[in-house]
């Protein structure tokens, strides 16, 4: 009985390290001053797979914010997400325009 609970936890603990893992990605991230805007400065962004209203933590250069999907993108190849302006500047990266982000 033992070894089967413990085989469970190793297959459970295995799944959902599999699954945190597979939503992380790296690519390039630019800025939109366009569309939908958050209300209020909120910091939202566009994703193409990424359900609507899930929140993204977005990393650049030592720094890390958290937006939330409200729109669909980025259209253009390479490009992982599109950021609103609030968020960019959060972010500090609207100087740079386009740059490598880490996106979980």
């Amino acid at each position: 009985m033992r070894a089967q609970l413990t085989l469970l936890f190793c297959i459970a603990t295995f799944s959902l390290s599999a699954f945190s893992v597979a939503h992380a990605e790296s690519g390039l991230a630019s800025y939109y001053g366009y569309g939908k805007a958050g209300k209020g400065g909120e910091l939202t962004c566009a994703h193409r797979t990424r359900p609507f209203g899930s929140v993204l933590r977005v990393s650049y250069s030592g720094r890390s914010i958290q937006c939330r999907v409200n729109d669909r993108g980025p259209f253009i190849r390479g490009r992982i997400v599109d950021l609103s302006v609030p968020a960019a500047r959060a972010l500090g990266m609207m100087s740079a325009g386009v740059v490598r982000v880490s996106v979980e």
